[in-house]
């Protein structure tokens, strides 16, 4: 050997040497795990793992179904020596195995450990999704399907492609009206009384649904509560962040209920729907007399519950000129839905008027109308009636649920709107079946995958279509939701993200 390569050689084994002095040294150093408690977070579908190091460092968890290999990483914490990390959408009675990855200046794993989560709760046994019906393994694409109930106690399911409830909260002393996801990725619920529109509850046959209708007809005065009395944020590991009741905090009856919407804006304000009341008067027979009339209001709230701001129908409503307040003057609008545009500015579903309105955010006009009678040219083939849960999807466009009280057929629809030239194209129109026609609630949304997401509320029924209307998957639910929400994937991801 030369001169030069037993220099190499020596500078390598230096090196090396000291690197092994250093990781020696390291490893007096490096932090260990004193404690691992694995546990059951009083479900079948969360468990957790509570880890205790010597030293503050960084940990995550990778664990892995067994069945079908299927593979999840839970984020990086921050530096500490306790952690709590749960383990979200798990599947009843399954085999999983788990490590715990410490992150320090050499990354290091435990070795795997195994765990089988419990069965089911039975109340959580589903037999939703059945074999007669058409079930679609990739209609639903990656994301889940989030739906309420509203009676005693109230809950909130998510459920997957395959039909079963892989996320569920409960409350006991109340129903759950409706939720909705958060921008800062938490649920936000209206909690309503189980008292009130008990008959929204239960689904009815076709033919209940027409004979309803026929009894007490949608255009009426008085439609019904469609309420609630308390908000709730409630955290996706299932945590109640906080919960207000309205009927508790403010002594104004006006402010003392909500309904049909509850949504979080990107300031993370609360905003609701409520029903401000106006007193008039009107000559009855050569004599004065009052009257009260009942309307609707839009109300921005803080998490505690304070008012911040409001808007009241009755400031921009010409009362004197308007043809039908005598008629429908207890529940004159009967507004049944918000959304916002990114400019904040509000958006309410009209059913009575079969009209979506834009409201300017600085100044509480109304903008226009879009629909039956309004400031658009539109084909009058595509009008839409009843309407529910206006939203502007995926690709700007403004799309609602159509009741259809005209032609008995309710579904999807999607307009492109060109406000400056006041027209409108439709984009979208997906009519489910007759026999799914649902008279009141129901709602519809774009999946990422160009399917879309109905639900016939007074059937019982959540499905999911193509942009023709052909069921491609369908529960049938034992009660009536209100709507069913669509959940990405993405939803989770300060949980979990699938590896493999």
């Amino acid at each position: 050997m030369n001169k030069r390569n037993k220099n190499i050689v020596l500078s390598i084994t230096i090196l090396l040497l000291i690197i092994g002095l250093i990781s020696g040294a390291y490893k007096l150093k490096q932090p260990t795990i004193k404690d691992i408690t694995f546990s059951d977070q009083h479900s079948a579908m969360h468990y957790a793992v509570d880890i205790v190091l010597n030293k503050p460092a960084k940990v995550n968890v990778e664990y892995t179904e067994v069945k079908t290999g299927e593979t999840f990483r839970t984020p990086i914490t921050s530096k500490d020596t306790i952690h709590h990390i749960d383990l979200l959408l798990l599947k009843a009675d399954s085999e999983y195995t788990y490590k715990v990855i410490v992150h320090d200046f050499f990354h290091f794993s435990t070795k795997k450990y195994t765990f089988k989560t419990r069965k089911q709760s039975p109340w959580l046994v589903n037999h939703w999704l059945t074999e007669e019906r058409p079930h679609e393994a990739t209609a639903l694409g990656d994301g889940m399907v989030m739906v309420t109930y509203g009676r005693v106690p109230g809950y909130i399911l998510i459920m997957d492609a395959e039909g079963e409830v892989r996320w569920y909260w409960q409350v006991e002393d109340i129903g759950v009206r409706s939720a909705c996801i958060t921008p800062r990725g938490t649920i936000l619920a209206m909690l309503r009384p189980p008292i009130q529109d008990i008959r929204d509850d239960l689904p009815q046959s076709e033919e209940e649904v027409h004979a309803d209708e026929e009894k007490k007809p949608m255009r009426r005065g008085s439609i019904g509560f469609a309420g609630g009395t308390a908000i709730a944020e409630i955290s996706l590991s299932g945590k109640l962040l906080w919960r207000f009741d309205l009927d508790k905090i403010h002594s104004e009856k006006d402010f003392q209920s909500i309904h049909h919407d509850v949504l979080m804006n990107e300031k993370h304000q609360i905003l609701a729907l409520y029903r401000p009341k106006k007193i008039i008067e009107k000559r009855m027979f050569n004599k004065l007399e009052t009257d009260t009339l009942g309307g609707d209001g839009i109300l921005v709230l803080d998490t505690l519950g304070n008012i911040l701001d409001k808007w009241s129908i009755w400031d921009h409503w010409d009362t004197d000129n308007d043809p039908y307040i005598e008629r429908y003057k207890y529940d004159r609008f009967h507004i049944n839905g918000l959304c916002l545009d990114e400019k904040g500015n509000y958006y309410l579903s009209a059913p009575i008027e079969d009209q979506v309105w834009k409201i300017n955010r600085q100044t509480g006009d109304i903008e226009w109308k879009f629909g039956r009678n309004g400031d658009f040219a539109m084909d009058t083939t595509t009008y839409f009636s009843f309407q529910h849960s206006p939203h502007f999807n995926s690709k700007g466009e403004l799309m609602l649920f159509d009741n259809g009280l005209y032609d008995k057929r309710s579904g999807a629809k999607s307009f492109l709107l060109d406000e400056k030239n006041k027209t409108a194209d439709i984009r979208l129109n997906a009519p489910l079946p007759s026999e799914l026609y649902t008279s009141r609630m129901g709602s519809a949304y774009l999946l990422p995958n160009g399917n879309i997401l109905q639900t016939s509320s007074k059937r019982g029924a959540v499905v999911i279509t193509g942009q023709d209307g052909k069921i491609l998957w369908q529960i049938n639910l034992s009660f009536a939701p209100y709507r069913a929400t669509y959940v990405p994937s993405e939803t989770w991801k300060a949980y979990f993200e699938k590896v493999k």
